[in-house]
């Protein structure tokens, strides 16, 4: 059977485009955990008041 070269682009262009889809999905998912746990683990501080001005 003879090898398909457009069939062959396309299809490397499509694994192209699912592995950056999954890399910038494991990013986000990293960043979530991340500021969850940060989040956990170390409350944030109370904001200060502001004083008016008069």
């Amino acid at each position: 059977m003879k090898k398909n070269p457009f069939l062959s682009m396309w299809l490397s262009g499509a694994n192209a485009v699912a592995g950056s889809a999954r890399g910038h999905a494991t990013a986000a998912a990293k960043r979530g955990t991340t500021a969850f746990w940060t989040a956990a683990l170390a409350p944030p501080k109370p904001k200060k008041k502001r004083r008016t001005r008069r």
